[in-house]
């Protein structure tokens, strides 16, 4: 075994900037590679979340989520203490003997997203419609999270 000492101008002209360019390259070569591999191996662990947009309007909540290939019986949707879980599964299409991948990005199995609301609603007005893949969850403000106009008065 040998011992090298290192001489310490090369400690004392170290600046945090290096760091910042290692970890530069780093990303560099993760976007130089492609993320098929990381898909791949989300895949196989049978994760997937879809993608979902939420909006307020005056009087509700709307929550948009993407289940593209699902029939309206595989979705589950709850609402618990002011939160959304929208979960099911997308089965997964089984390919014919005679050819083979040449590219295989969809996500299939389970999945569930869970969302916090923004606001207190009423779960009796819940309301959900799914068309063209699209998943529309429609959660009406309760009265006492809704805008309210005050008008001003005289003394």
């Amino acid at each position: 075994m040998k011992l090298i000492r290192y001489p310490e101008t090369l400690v004392s002209n170290w600046t945090p900037f290096d760091q910042l360019a290692s970890i530069r390259d780093d990303f560099n070569r993760l976007f130089e590679s492609g993320f098929a591999p990381l898909f791949r191996e989300a895949r196989m662990l049978g994760g997937w979340a879809p993608a979902l947009d939420v909006h307020e309007e005056n009087d509700a909540l709307v929550v948009i989520a993407e289940l593209p290939g699902m029939k309206k019986e595989e979705i589950d949707i709850s609402l618990h203490k002011g939160l959304l879980t929208i979960s099911g599964e997308r089965k997964e299409e089984t390919p014919s003997d005679e050819g083979k991948f040449h590219r295989n990005e969809r996500f299939y199995g389970k999945f569930s997203r869970t969302v916090s609301l923004p606001a207190e609603v009423d779960a009796n007005g819940v309301t959900a419609s799914y068309r063209d893949g699209l998943l529309t969850v429609r959660l009406p403000k309760s009265e006492e999270a809704k805008p309210k106009q005050i008008t001003v008065g005289e003394n």
